[in-house]
């Protein structure tokens, strides 16, 4: 009778560790996941980063000497000129290009 309670509690013990093992292989691979998919939204950013500078040299033949906080400047200067916040505003609501 003995043996048949210790060998029981041994099976339970060792299907805990499974368990235990199991659920630290899940939260691994969620942290893989995690990072994979923030790496996925950090490479979309910066995709979509360099495409707008991009479109933003295109229109505007600024100096590449111009340091960011000039272009930054410039961009506040555009900003601030009648109708600019209108035609910001409708873009945004129809997502249309202009």
């Amino acid at each position: 009778m003995h043996q048949n309670i210790t060998a029981q509690a041994e099976q339970k013990k060792d299907e805990r560790e499974e368990v235990l093992k199991e659920i630290r292989q899940l939260e691994n691979r969620q942290k893989i996941l995690q990072n994979k998919q923030r790496g996925e939204e950090r490479k979309a950013r910066t995709r979509r980063l360099i495409e707008r500078g991009a479109i933003l040299e295109g229109v505007f033949p600024l100096s590449p000497d111009l340091s960011g906080e000039e272009v930054k400047a410039f961009l506040v200067a555009l900003s601030r000129l009648p109708g600019a916040a209108k035609l910001a505003a409708e873009l945004t609501k129809s997502g249309d290009a202009l």
